[in-house]
């Protein structure tokens, strides 16, 4: 198997780019390619202990910018990393994607431009995903978390048969139960898209095991396995919760240490609070998947470091390993026989 990641595409490449490379190449023994300036990736590998690692470089002269416009900058640029690894995932030439760059320069460079890998047929719109931990020990698969501000109902309806898919296949959660965040759990409750959602996946015979509404509460409340949204609300649902999590963590470690008596707790505690960050931690979860699209492909939070750049690369290998692009292409099939679609919108 073999992962391209894009070297130039976290806050701090691509020293925390490299260093993950070598880490997931040697825990999950994969050919790991890193794409972009070859000299600066060569520093660095120069430095880490690679014997007997599978790692290639592949050059690329340019670099997709966080203030650039996405399409523009992948049409423009040809030979940016981003484009240059999804042209070696279109050719065949790997088999999975990583990045830590601009989600919306991921996102156009996979369906535009000289790299382009295009939609799964019959997808209107791919859609990026992430989970989150829940109370019971497991994961919320939410999906979209920004690739779609405006959405329709049918749009959300296929995030809804991808999440699934992806839920099942990869994250091994059986039948997962599928909900729609909403601002409260009665069928009637949201705005016009969600209400409309509902009616379409009603009328619908998909396999679905619909749970109905979702509130912003319930995502880590365990009560529904796959959470769909458009990606407006996702994103700063997401980014809420990442926060609110960090601050917890913060206050926590600041208001144990002004008080002696609770530093004395807090050491026979350690393994307890150590497991608790962990679970909060994103860089465990590595990065999400951008669904409908015709490879795997994996975004990881620009502020990424190693750790985090290894567990994304973990994720791609999931995804390959449970064949998960094929499953997707196969629920797309029941998506047009049931709806009488014909072609990609």
């Amino acid at each position: 198997m073999r992962i391209v990641l894009d070297a130039m595409g976290s806050d701090h490449a691509p020293g925390v780019d490299v260093r993950g490379a070598v880490r997931a190449a040697r825990r999950f023994g994969q050919e790991i390619v890193l794409v972009g300036r070859e000299e600066a990736i060569q520093a660095e590998l120069a430095g880490l202990d690679t014997e007997g690692l599978a790692l290639s470089v592949v050059h690329a002269s340019e670099v997709v910018e966080m203030g650039e416009h996405p399409a523009q900058a992948v049409r423009a640029k040809k030979d940016a990393s981003i484009v240059v690894g999804m042209r070696l995932l279109r050719e065949g030439q790997a088999d999975a994607l990583v990045s830590a760059g601009n989600s919306g320069g991921v996102l156009a460079a996979a369906l535009v431009g000289a790299g382009r890998i295009g939609r799964i047929q019959g997808v209107h719109r791919p859609a990026i995903s992430t989970v989150l931990p829940n109370r019971e020990g497991g994961w919320a698969f939410m999906l979209d978390i920004g690739a779609n501000a405006d959405c329709r109902p049918e749009w959300l309806a296929q995030f809804a048969l991808m999440g699934a898919t992806y839920a099942e296949r990869v994250l091994g959660i059986p039948n997962p139960r599928v909900g729609l965040l909403s601002n409260g759990e009665e069928k009637i409750k949201g705005n016009q898209l969600v209400q409309d959602t509902h009616a379409l996946l009603d009328r619908l015979s998909l396999g679905l095991n619909l749970v109905g509404n979702v509130e912003g509460k319930d995502i880590t409340q365990g009560l529904a396995d796959v959470i769909v949204s458009d990606g407006f609300t996702g994103n700063i649902a997401i980014k809420t919760a990442e926060g609110t999590a960090a601050m917890l963590l913060s206050l926590l470690r600041s208001e144990i240490k002004s008080r002696k008596l609770a530093m004395l707790g807090a050491l026979l505690a350690r393994p307890a609070f150590r497991a608790v960050a962990a679970r909060l931690d994103y860089r465990e979860f590595g990065g999400g998947a951008l669904l409908g699209v015709n490879h795997p492909v994996v975004i990881a939070h620009g502020r990424s470091d190693e750790l985090a750049i290894e567990n994304a690369i973990g994720v791609a290998i999931a995804a390959v390993q449970a064949h998960v692009i094929e499953h997707i292409r196969e629920r797309m099939a029941d998506w047009r026989d049931e709806t009488g679609a014909s072609e990609t919108e």
